[in-house]
């Protein structure tokens, strides 16, 4: 999938390079999924870090079918510009790092989706260029970057994401960022080189000091 992704929106200037996940980094995911879950009859009991297993019918706590689930994630993936709100200080924060390098939304989502997004983020004042793939996000990060001499940063709540990145792009920064969920909680750790930022104005400063370095 990753060899057939058009990258072409995407015009990087000679500055460092911040690619940053959408879901719960920049928009919230996990609360108003749950919400959008109950008005369709189900709610998310957190057991383990994943959908399928943990999403039941309100009438009668019937697990959903992994099929079921996929269709609820559609939909509302679908209707996500309805649901879906940033993260605090995000909008600022972003607005100031795109002054000094540039910025890139790298989301894990159906390209079937791009377009909802796309108008969700440029209504909310993040008009960065976006990449919607399902493909691994480390491939990607290094077709973008193409092993350019200037820092860059990967920003990711998913440990997989960020440790694919790691095996493809030497010195990146890589920073995890996660709300404070009953369901994030269950995450696996991301392992070495990866660091934990708080909050938004937490990760504009481990990325200055990065840039900085480099």
């Amino acid at each position: 999938m990753d060899e057939i992704l058009d990258l072409s929106h995407v015009e990087l200037r000679d500055r460092p390079l911040i690619v940053c996940d959408v879901d719960d980094v920049v928009l919230h995911f996990a609360a108003p999924f749950q919400h959008f879950l109950r008005d369709e009859g189900y709610e998310l009991i957190p057991r383990s870090f994943k959908l399928t297993g943990n999403v039941v019918s309100i009438a009668n706590q019937v697990e959903a079918e992994a099929s079921e689930v996929k269709e609820l994630v559609r939909r509302f993936f679908d209707a996500q510009e309805n649901w879906q709100v940033p993260l605090d200080l995000v909008v600022e924060t972003l607005e100031d790092l795109a002054t000094d390098a540039d910025v890139v939304f790298l989301t894990a989502m159906p390209p079937l989706y791009r377009d909802q997004r796309r108008r969700l983020l440029d209504r909310l004042s993040m008009a960065f260029p976006l990449v919607a793939s399902e493909a691994p996000k480390g491939p990607i990060m290094h077709r973008l970057h193409a092993g350019r001499p200037l820092p860059s940063v990967f920003i990711d709540d998913m440990a997989h994401n960020l440790q694919s990145v790691r095996d493809h792009v030497d010195g990146c920064l890589l920073l995890q960022m996660m709300p404070d969920s009953p369901l994030h909680q269950l995450a696996p750790k991301p392992g070495e080189g990866v660091v934990r930022a708080t909050d938004w104005p937490h990760a504009a400063e481990l990325i200055r000091a990065h840039i900085a370095s480099g």
